[in-house]
């Protein structure tokens, strides 16, 4: 016998079943992610061609609010909504549908000529989108391990940070060489979109989800398929009330995860949205002369701590990465309100400060929702929040504008620094530590003790 059959007799044999769940589980993730590149990439371009599209359709403030916050306002709609059908029907149907009303609307905006019309086809496109929170965040976490459950879910956030990025980089570029107009900037989505809703098709219904309807054998099917032995085995501890539908979220054993996961997403993303959209108008305020490229940094120091949470997640914990977070940012905007006037280093530092630990604080609203929601109300769990968070980011960002013409930019600053102060308390209270732990043990976590009792939680 030869040195090599001698190796070859010694090598473990390989599992195939496992190859298989491991490459199904990074599909899942990609596809997921893509969802949220996708709506990242259309958010990420209206503050940047903002300004030629209130010069070519003569824009009001008003209509500058409501064009940049459109897209927001119909994840306000789609998110719940999406939620409620993902739960009553499927997450597997409504992956597919949710992106395909999305390409449609995305390609829309290439012919696009009035305010009104590009109001309309970005608020369609943010129903879809909102849809997609909903079907493909609780999609994910009812497949992934629960060892690497957080890293995965918060890739989802870097897909978002990425699109985001990439979007607001393309428009930056097209924009300072004048080679496209703001319908081509804004159509390109189409193109990601496509290639996501294509690969899309065929995907499995989650086990877990097929177990809170009674239909066992299909969901041990799938879930022997796709879901390592650990999940497989969770599925029977996973307790499923059979009742959904948003009045569920309220009931007592609920209520505090709707709070908390409603709170921390709202003081995550309002301020983001609010600064993010108007992003060159709020630099130059600040004392920026070049508005632009400062939003170009800025969201790329963004996608950094999105980065930085996804490799710390699993090995530092939630709440290191959820609390801390908000009460720097605090402290950044009370700078940029008291002191902005004294240097542009000053200005640069805090707003990178911002952008850095909003980002991993915001990471984490991809992660909670689908750890502690019950399977059963999930979706409406995830659509709900998001929703409440739309509310928040839409009126910051309609109200941005006229906040910095009648109140001025210091006092905008202050706002912004109080809701990030509300964001740090309400997490401290209610933030619960879900690393490593199997969804059976993780759903309803805020829930598991009363609110004057989790001031003893510790950072752990």
């Amino acid at each position: 016998m030869t040195t090599a059959h001698v190796e070859e007799a010694l090598r473990p044999p390989v599992d195939g079943a496992a190859i298989k769940r491991s490459k199904f589980i990074k599909k899942l993730t990609f596809l997921i992610s893509g969802g949220m590149f996708i709506d990242g990439f259309i958010l990420g371009c209206i503050g940047i061609v903002m300004p030629a599209i209130t010069h070519d359709l003569g824009l009001s403030l008003t209509w500058q609010g409501l064009i940049g916050a459109s897209a927001l306002i119909g994840i306000l709609i789609g998110s719940p909504l999406g939620g409620y059908l993902a739960d009553r029907i499927g997450r597997k149907p409504m992956f597919a549908v949710d992106l395909a009303i999305f390409l449609v609307g995305s390609f829309l905006q290439f012919f696009v000529t009035d305010a009104w019309q590009l109001f309309a086809v970005r608020l369609f496109m943010g129903i879809a989108i909102g849809a997609d929170y909903s079907i493909g965040w609780p999609l994910l976490a009812e497949f992934a391990p629960a060892r690497m459950r957080g890293k995965l879910l918060c890739i989802q956030e870097v897909g978002w940070y990425a699109g985001y990025l990439i979007s607001y980089a393309l428009g930056w570029l097209l924009t300072v060489s004048e080679t496209a107009n703001w319908n081509v900037i804004l159509g390109l989505s189409t193109i990601p979109t496509f290639i996501v809703f294509i690969m899309r098709l065929g995907s499995p219904e989650s086990p877990r989800w097929l177990m809170s309807k009674g239909r066992k054998q299909e969901a041990l099917t799938i879930a022997e398929e796709f879901m390592e032995k650990e999940e497989q085995d969770d599925l029977h501890k996973q307790e499923f009330s059979g009742k959904h539908g948003f009045r569920e979220l309220f009931i007592p054993q609920n209520i505090r995860v709707t709070i908390f996961v409603s709170i921390f997403w709202v003081c995550n993303v309002t301020p983001y949205f609010a600064i993010g959209t108007f992003v060159p108008v709020v630099l130059e305020q600040l004392g920026m002369k070049d508005g632009l490229t400062g939003g170009l940094v800025l969201n790329f120091v963004a996608f950094l701590g999105t980065i930085v949470a996804a490799f710390l997640i699993e090995r530092v914990g939630r709440r290191k990465l959820a609390i801390p977070p908000f009460y720097i940012s605090t402290v950044a905007f009370l700078v940029l309100a008291l002191f902005a006037s004294a240097s542009v280093t000053l200005i640069v530092f805090c707003v990178l400060v911002f952008s850095l630990t909003n980002a991993i604080s915001t990471t984490l609203t991809g992660v909670y929702p689908g750890e502690i929601f019950p399977t059963e109300i999930c979706g409406v769990g995830v659509g709900f929040s998001a929703a409440m968070s739309r509310i928040g980011a839409a009126i910051g960002t309609f109200f941005m504008p006229m906040a910095v013409v009648y109140i001025g930019i210091s006092w905008t600053m202050i706002i912004a620094a109080g809701i990030c102060l509300i964001g740090g308390v309400v997490s401290q209270l209610l933030a619960p530590e879900t690393t490593g732990k199997q969804l059976s043990e993780t759903v309803g976590s805020p829930s598991t003790a009363p609110i004057i009792e989790a001031k003893t939680i510790e950072y752990s």
